[in-house]
């Protein structure tokens, strides 16, 4: 039996990767704090994902993904419990993005390179198996990535090898090659490749791209 996937954050991103699960035959719940977005999401998943709120789908699932806005995943969390995400991993997909306009196409982070956004979490909830992924590359992208046959590269990380390897698992289903970068810290380089990834859309709306880690054979 697949593993229930319960996605906390019901925008694009949480979208995306709703029907992505579905495709590869998870049983998902999408969580919202708006009701009134429960048809449509239903509806956006072609009524295969269940939907209920935060609470209820960090119960739902046992693998979690949290897919809030960057300056709202603290209060989400708050709010899904820490009690039904204990021991559980989290797909960590936010990054610190500030509610100012970027500067000649960079983003601004809330963050600093001395603490992302992801430490800042799992600080929040320690027993919590955090796993960054999904945070440098557009929703179009995330599942299924078609380059010409090339897998990009889904850079990922976290303190926990186990909850990793399931991410990883993950990530080889939706058509990723995985580069873990190690402890919750790399994220500190992870979340602003989000900045980088953003500025070719903002110069040139140009946003069909993907990161590809290259390596020689020795």
């Amino acid at each position: 039996m697949s593993e229930k996937i319960g996605i906390i954050g019901s925008g694009v991103v949480g979208q995306a990767l709703a029907n992505g699960f579905i495709k590869y035959g998870y049983d998902v719940m999408i969580g919202t704090n708006s009701r009134d977005k429960a048809e449509a999401l239903k509806e956006k998943t072609g009524g295969k994902a269940e939907v209920g709120n935060f609470e209820e789908t960090a119960k739902f699932g046992d693998i979690i993904v949290l897919a809030a806005k960057g300056g709202a995943a603290e209060d989400a969390l708050k709010l899904a419990g820490a009690a039904n995400l204990n021991g559980k991993t989290v797909i960590d997909t936010t990054n610190p993005i500030s509610d100012e306009p970027p500067v000649n196409a960079v983003l601004k982070f809330f963050t600093t390179l001395d603490e992302s956004l992801m430490e800042r979490l799992q600080k929040l909830m320690p027993d919590v198996n955090f796993v960054k992924a999904f945070s440098c590359v557009g929703n179009a992208f995330m599942v299924d990535p078609d380059f010409g046959g090339i897998k990009p590269t889904m850079f990922i990380a976290g303190n926990n090898s186990e909850a990793k390897a399931k991410v990883r698992a993950i990530l080889d289903k939706f058509g990723w090659e995985t580069e873990d970068m190690g402890k919750a810290e790399a994220a500190r380089a992870i979340e602003p490749l989000c900045m980088l990834w953003c500025i070719p859309g903002f110069l040139n709306n140009s946003w069909m791209h993907a990161f590809k880690l290259l390596r020689k054979e020795s």
